[in-house]
């Protein structure tokens, strides 16, 4: 197999190959690492290689799997590879080795991929664009001088340079969605709790985290969530199972849909005109399909909610580097977090049991009044973020707020953090690139990103799709439609295409 071959599969497509033994998974293996090691010093997708794991899995491949032998890469945060670091991107966690896998892990193996690597993540998983000080910045194979999004960035690079298929990626405010958007990917972000969290964790930034992965078909994300989905022991909560596997759902008509649009930002201020011609292209094309478009948004206040979101996030930050610390068993230095990492965490400490309980409280009511505007409405389409993918460092605190932040660090004030405003001012800088996908991290909504528009600069602009509470396979199905009427598959940027060229 040559690399042109490789990668005008998608997984489903290498499985099949491998079952027919038209191709050994070593060999598909061998075309991967070769991607890696040509491309990734550009990219910086990938910052760490689990070859011998791979090896390994290749070596017993069998086709009791769904993806027997199809190269996979997973996001190096949430899911836990047993004797390999989960480094969080952070300095603090680089080298903690977990002890065991987690359960996404244990049935992501189950499938028979060959995970290979680890991509590249913001530190904790808290930015939308993915440019931490420990691996350095990943950059978007669309436009080097451009982010692929974050936090799952890293992986959502991996997949659009062609190194493997689908990739691990997960999503607490937007990360599966996010870099879906900016590589021209497909990305489903499940429904809480359709994906298990355990044996360590319960609710995910109180329920906020799903993971799943980001791929360049519809169906291998549909093949995997079946192979992934349902609670396991101890799990907070089950939702209710799918009526028929998703992989069914793909292909089949979803009928006339009455969508709600709007390109109206609900946390942020400004929506870049190609975004909002992606929309409006969108909803003829979705009209032309049969669909009943429908101009309207959920009523919310952006503001409170962006406020008690990242009151959640700070507060959950500042356990995970607690957590860090006891497994290390010594305090965090300065050195080994981000400045804005350290201030979030010096918030946490601040934070009364009463403020939190306020914010988680806004949250849900605000998800309340969410929930009763899709009574009348199938779906909610948007766009996925509010911009192009921005610049390297467009998104970044500046020198100047680096340098605030950093004496703020020294300082070691929580108080001070509150006093001088800093968190509604992380919220609003954050919010105005991802002024949609939160929202539905909180509802635990399904949602997905599906890679419809290319801009004139040729970059990728992604269409954000919410459906009802359990209702992924409504998604999966017109996604499919859309798949079909619109083909995106074969789009891929001039460095995946070119590879043994450049």
């Amino acid at each position: 197999m040559t690399q042109d071959e490789y990668i005008s599969y998608d997984g489903s497509g290498l499985a099949q190959l491998i079952r027919a033994k038209e191709v050994k998974a070593s060999e598909l293996l061998d075309l991967a690492l070769e991607r890696v090691s040509v491309l990734n010093p550009e990219v910086n997708a990938v910052v760490r290689i689990m070859e011998e794991d791979a090896r390994t899995a290749a070596e017993e491949c069998h086709a009791a799997g769904v993806f027997s032998g199809v190269p996979f890469l997973a996001k190096d945060l949430g899911s836990h590879f047993a004797g390999h670091p989960t480094s969080a991107g952070s300095r603090l966690a680089a080298n903690i080795v977990a002890k065991q896998d987690t359960e996404l892990v244990r049935r992501l193996r189950a499938t028979g991929v060959s995970i290979f690597g680890k991509t590249n993540l913001p530190e904790f998983g808290l930015t939308p664009y993915t440019e931490p000080e420990l691996w350095g910045p990943c950059r978007n194979p669309w436009d080097l001088a451009r982010t692929p999004g974050g936090s799952s960035g890293g992986s959502g690079a991996a997949v659009a340079a062609g190194f493997a298929p689908m990739a691990g990626a997960g999503d607490g405010g937007g990360s599966i969605r996010i870099p879906g958007s900016c590589c021209g990917l497909f990305g489903l972000k499940p429904t809480r709790g359709r994906t298990p969290t355990g044996p360590f964790r319960g609710q995910v930034w109180r329920g906020a985290t799903v993971e799943h992965i980001l791929s360049r078909s519809v169906r291998d994300s549909a093949i995997m969530l079946d192979a992934t989905h349902g609670a396991d022991p101890g799990a907070p909560y089950e939702i209710t199972m799918p009526e028929h596997p998703f992989a069914e759902e793909v292909g089949r008509a979803p009928g006339q849909l009455r969508i709600a649009w709007t390109t109206k930002p609900t946390l942020g201020s400004e929506v870049h005109p190609d975004c909002i011609i992606a929309v409006e292209e969108a909803v003829e094309l979705l009209e032309d399909l049969g669909h009943e478009l429908i101009e309207a948004e959920p009523q919310i206040d952006g503001k409170g909610f962006a406020r008690a979101f990242m009151l959640m996030v700070a507060s959950e930050v500042g356990t995970d580097i607690h957590d860090a610390e006891t497994v290390l068993g010594r305090r965090a230095k300065r050195s080994e977090l981000e400045p804005a990492t350290q201030a979030l965490s010096l918030l946490s400490q601040s934070l009364s049991a009463r403020e939190f309980g306020s914010a988680l409280r806004l949250l849900e009511r605000e998800a309340r009044s969410v929930g009763a505007f899709f009574e009348t409405h199938d779906m909610l389409l948007t766009p996925t973020i509010a911009t192009p993918p921005a610049r390297i460092g467009e998104l970044a605190p500046t020198p100047t707020e680096q340098l605030h932040l950093r004496i703020l660090g020294l300082i070691g004030s929580g108080r001070l953090v509150k006093m001088i405003g800093l968190l509604d001012e992380v919220a609003r800088h954050a919010f105005d690139f991802t002024p949609w996908t939160p929202v539905f991290n909180v509802t635990g909504q399904p949602a997905m990103s599906v890679p419809l528009h290319w801009n004139q600069d040729g970059l990728p602009i992604g269409l954000h799709f919410v459906g009802h509470f359990g209702a992924e396979a409504t998604l999966f199905r017109l996604a499919e439609q859309l798949e079909r009427a619109q083909p995106w598959f074969d789009r891929l940027p001039e460095i995946a295409k070119n590879l043994l060229r450049t």
